[in-house]
């Protein structure tokens, strides 16, 4: 993906150093998550700035997302019966898609296994650039 990976961000130069309250907006489920994942970010790793603040927004919604519809298929089921015959419930493609954005916005915060497994990288001064380069 791109633009600037959580392992590029130089540990300790987050603006960010108390766990913010969720936004209003978001629904309980989110909210929850919001409180699990924030302090990690902002705590343990220091990699959540103020940039950042819409993205792990986005992703606690998307979990939020995922909840609520599983808790509805859960209580519905997986199919319904249409006029025409069995069909797929629409909460289960509303719970894929995301998923699917869920897994795609933890990645950019640095919430997966993968994503924290890429080795930092520490920020160089545009003098550093041009080392060794004949000009």
């Amino acid at each position: 993906m791109k633009g600037r990976k959580p392992s590029e961000i130089i540990g300790g130069s987050s603006p960010i150093e108390t766990v913010p309250r969720p936004p209003a907006w978001l629904s309980r489920d989110a909210k929850a998550e919001w409180r699990r994942v924030a302090p990690i970010m902002i705590e343990e790793r220091r990699v959540l700035t103020v940039p950042d603040m819409a993205q792990l927004a986005n992703y606690c919604c998307a979990i939020g997302e995922v909840a609520e519809a599983s808790r509805l298929i859960a209580k519905e089921g997986i199919v319904f019966r249409s006029p025409s015959g069995p069909k797929k419930h629409p909460a289960v493609a509303i719970r894929t898609e995301a998923m699917t954005q869920a897994r795609r916005l933890a990645a950019e915060l640095g919430l997966t296994p993968m994503s924290r497994s890429r080795a930092p990288m520490k920020g160089k001064s545009d003098d550093d650039a041009w080392t060794g380069m004949d000009i």
